[in-house]
């Protein structure tokens, strides 16, 4: 299996493994990754979604039944439903963003790309992130699938993460350095 170790450790990596592992038996990896990147998106930019995740309030039954409606509503796969009713019914939902994680590692392992998360102050044009990842493969020695986030507090420049590297370019970074040495 092209598992690790860290990511079976924990509760959410093991909650992926056995996901990724169904969607293999049925060759339908693709299909759930765009599912989980929708639903991604979903939790990004819905703050009711996010809220329905974490409630503590919402029973078993009643949560099985909001996520089976949502999913539906949005057009999610049946593993990939059908794999939010286990979560709901375990009382695990709030685990989903970590779950969707390590599953698009796995995925990108699978496929024998390197991750990477890149943060850049404003959004990223496909062109830009098409040459980023041209460039980041250059650099990794194999293809690399770009996570692009924003964060307007950086400032301007990028900060990239590879694994357990990170490249830090941004002008806040650049700031603080700045700021250090002017003190010291």
């Amino acid at each position: 299996m092209e598992t690790t170790g860290g990511i079976q450790a924990s509760l959410s990596g093991r909650y992926a493994v056995a996901l990724f592992d169904l969607a293999r038996d049925a060759q339908s990896l693709d299909t759930v990754a765009e599912s989980l990147a929708a639903i991604k998106a979903a939790l990004a930019e819905s703050a009711d979604f996010k809220g329905l995740i974490n409630s503590p309030v919402l029973s078993r039954e009643a949560a099985g039944k909001t996520i089976a409606a949502v999913a539906s509503a949005m057009g999610i796969d049946g593993l990939t439903t059908k794999f939010l009713g286990v979560l709901a019914g375990n009382r695990r939902l709030g685990q989903l963003p970590a779950v969707i994680r390590a599953y698009e590692t796995l995925l990108s392992n699978h496929k024998g790309e390197a991750r990477a998360e890149v943060t850049s102050a404003h959004p990223l044009t496909k062109t830009q992130i098409s040459a980023l990842a041209k460039s980041l493969k250059a650099r990794a020695g194999r293809d690399v699938a770009v996570e692009a986030k924003v964060d307007p507090a950086i400032l301007g420049g990028l900060v990239v993460k590879i694994g357990s590297q990170m490249i830090d370019s941004s002008i806040r970074t650049r700031l603080n350095s700045l700021a250090l040495a002017m003190k010291g």
